[in-house]
């Protein structure tokens, strides 16, 4: 059987991975073998950074409803307890956009968590 080399199939293997690489600065932009180590991180700081994403958010959810339960006199870890004592179900990220948008009704849900811890 004759000899077969991976001609088509190595060139498309190498053009995907300078494709991804496209916009790096210097040979990791250019070089394949720098190009290749270049789009291996890549994909893992792209992996980590999704799930850092979900962590920010949720910290940025937290620190809004700090801000609103502080100016209607509770501190957020009293408003959190009162939301499960008083069995509302709403996540943080829900909490945070009716303090944003619906400031009354955030001022209802927190009357009501106020009755739940009294």
């Amino acid at each position: 059987m004759p000899r077969v080399r991976k001609g088509a199939a190595r060139r498309q293997a190498k053009k995907r991975i300078l494709k991804s690489v496209r916009g790096h600065r210097g040979p990791a932009g250019h070089l394949f073998r720098l190009a290749k180590e270049a789009a291996t991180r890549a994909e893992v700081n792209a992996k980590t950074d999704r799930r850092r994403k979900k962590r920010d958010f949720r910290g940025l959810w937290v620190v809004r409803l700090n801000a609103a339960c502080r100016a209607r006199g509770l501190r957020y870890s009293e408003f959190i307890n009162g939301c499960k004592k008083a069995n509302i179900e709403l996540n943080r990220k829900m909490l945070s956009e009716i303090a944003i948008a619906d400031p009354e009704g955030f001022d209802k849900i927190a009357e009501t968590v106020k009755a739940a811890i009294a």
